[in-house]
């Protein structure tokens, strides 16, 4: 009775539906690791950002850029004179604008590129303040083009920037050699002066968004369990079919006149 199911249409039947159903398993369990990525990522986030606010120098030596991010740190300098850069076509919460980038020059003689915060609008940017400035802010990593987005050119001189991209940002404040740029940026929070009430601080990224992990992992389980059933019911309609006990359609009849009417 069975015997059909070794012939080599079947087989190739049965193979395609053993491929599809593996890579959709594979797809639900990769969306789930998502999740679970996700989610440490969020729990890490929130760790770093209630602990307590340090000094930039006490943090900078402890770690790679990834190992920091996201922490609160002071930092004191005065701004890098002649040296202003605008992030052009952002966005936030529901206004489009633009960002004030600035470097900061430390006691070192390292500089620290400082995102000092959202401009609306087609407003101005205000200029940075001068004389000694201590400014509180997230440590951030260097923020880079993705596939398909063209990246700022280092090697001239920038004004409008895409992106805080600190190696396009690097060759805008090393007149020599000895002139360091530190390997991450700040997002601003508070600064000393203030900042002019136009720009406030960069908003704080929403972890809950993104792709739902979760529905996309049930939705590849269900389409698998329906590939299943379907072969299923493609073997039973064939057996069926075979023994003669498949459900023939009634042929429509045309319907009789009522000749007496």
């Amino acid at each position: 009775m069975y015997r059909f199911l070794l012939k080599p249409k079947w087989l190739a039947f049965h193979l395609l539906c053993i491929v599809v159903v593996a890579g959709m398993i594979w797809a639900a369990f990769w969306q789930l690791r998502r999740l679970h990525e996700h989610d440490a990522f969020k729990s890490e986030v929130n760790r770093r950002t209630e602990q307590p606010i340090v000094a930039f120098t006490d943090v900078i030596g402890t770690g790679t850029p990834s190992d920091i991010e996201w922490r609160t740190v002071r930092a004191i300098g005065t701004y890098v004179p002649d040296k202003n850069f605008e992030v052009v076509n952002l966005g936030q919460n529901g206004q489009s604008g633009h960002d004030a980038v600035n470097g900061l020059l430390l006691a070192d003689g390292s500089v620290l590129v400082v995102n000092r915060g959202f401009v609306a609008g087609d407003t101005p940017l205000p200029a940075a303040p001068t004389g000694q400035v201590t400014v509180v802010g997230r440590v951030r990593r260097t923020q880079t083009a993705s596939t398909g987005q063209q990246a700022d050119d280092g090697s001239q001189h920038l004004s409008q920037i895409r992106r805080v991209d600190l190696g396009a940002l690097t060759s805008q404040f090393v007149p020599s050699t000895t002139t360091k740029v530190q390997p991450v940026f700040l997002d601003a929070l508070e600064s000393t002066p203030a900042e002019p009430a136009v720009i406030v601080p960069v908003a704080f990224p929403d972890l809950n968004g993104g792709p739902p992990h979760l529905s996309y992992t049930i939705q590849w389980f269900i389409f698998s369990i329906c590939v299943v059933v379907g072969w299923v019911f493609a073997v039973r309609k064939s057996i069926a079919t075979r023994n003669g006990t498949a459900k023939k359609k009634r042929p429509k009849v045309a319907p009789i006149a009522d000749e007496f009417r």
